[in-house]
C-alpha cells in the first residue's frame, strides 16, 4: 500500500470493516443484503477519511489515492448492502 505505517493502519482497518460487512451479509444470504453488514461496511469511511487527511498532510499521491479508493469502496459496499436489504423488504 504505502510506505508509512501511520497511513497503513487506517487503510487496513477500512479493508477489515468492508470484509466484515460482506461476511455479515453473506451469513444471511448475500443476495438479500444486510442492514448490519451495510452499516459495518459504511463505518469503514471513518478510518478511510482519516487516511485521506493523512495523505493530504503528507502531500503524496499514492497514499491519498489509496485512501480515496478505499473511502469510495466502503461507501459503495455499504450502500449496495443496504439497498439490497431494502429491495428484499419491498419484495
Amino acid at each position: 500500500m504505502t510506505n508509512s505505517p501511520r497511513t497503513q493502519v487506517p487503510l487496513l482497518l477500512t479493508l477489515a470493516l468492508i470484509a466484515a460487512g460482506v461476511i455479515i451479509s453473506a451469513v444471511g444470504g448475500i443476495a438479500n443484503g444486510s442492514l448490519a453488514g451495510g452499516i459495518v461496511a459504511a463505518i469503514g469511511v471513518v478510518p478511510a477519511g482519516y487516511a485521506v487527511w493523512l495523505g493530504m498532510q503528507k502531500q503524496t499521491q499514492g497514499s491519498l489515492g489509496m485512501a480515496l479508493l478505499l473511502l469510495f469502496a466502503s461507501l459503495g459496499v455499504g450502500a449496495i448492502l443496504l439497498l439490497l436489504q431494502v429491495v428484499d423488504w419491498l419484495r
